[in-house]
């Protein structure tokens, strides 16, 4: 089985680059691959897209650093899930309970867009964690490239479900697939996603999940 994450993974040129003249210019950022991070054992596993320029790339961990990460990790707060309201970097000694949070890509894309071959290479270490992770009965994905990211992981086309917003996925073995529209800025100051709508599908993701 392959290794659920490299930290010196220089598989896709083209963002091994982007990071090389990342830390260049941000000499105090972290500017490498993006561990997930959170409970070893989780029932609930949140997937995510990519790390954000100014927040997991700079801080090294998942939605952490940046406006992205406001609404997740208030919200797994104020289910239980999270021993603190705010993320600030990963030496904060901020823990998860039943959580962890995973990207369709670790690494810093240009313009916060991975190329479809990026998220297909990066692919066979979210097939692994989920292997490995066999604890996990919910899976959140946050929009579409990690709902499509995590079928793909788990041997499926496009086809097998649709994104939408709060839908739900029966999967094989007695999992589950949740969406949500990815808590990013320009989702939350357009009202795509409001807080109301992200802890409601949060929440539902874990009852299915045997959080709550």
């Amino acid at each position: 089985m392959a290794a659920t994450f490299c930290p010196d993974c220089t598989l896709c040129p083209r963002l091994a680059s982007f990071l090389l003249k990342t830390k260049h210019q941000n000499p105090d950022y972290f500017c490498k691959p993006v561990p997930p991070f959170g409970d070893p054992h989780p029932k609930l596993l949140i997937v995510g897209l990519a790390p954000g320029m100014h927040g997991a790339n700079r801080t090294g961990r998942p939605f952490t650093g940046d406006h992205a990460g406001i609404l997740l990790y208030e919200s797994l707060h104020a289910a239980g899930w999270s021993t603190a309201p705010v993320s600030k970097d990963r030496f904060d000694g901020l823990q998860l309970r039943g959580v962890r949070i995973s990207n369709a890509v670790k690494c810093l894309p240009p313009d916060n867009k991975p190329l479809p071959v990026e998220i297909k290479t990066c692919n066979r270490y979210l097939t692994a964690e989920l292997e490995e992770l066999q604890s996990v009965r919910c899976i959140l994905a946050l929009g579409t490239v990690a709902h499509e990211s995590v079928l793909l992981a788990l041997g499926h086309k496009r086809t097998f479900a649709k994104f939408g917003h709060a839908s739900e996925h029966e999967l094989p073995g007695g999992r589950h697939l949740v969406d949500s529209y990815h808590c990013s800025r320009y989702n939350t100051q357009t009202r795509r996603l409001t807080a109301e709508m992200f802890k409601a599908v949060l929440a539902r993701a874990g009852t299915l999940a045997g959080l709550s």
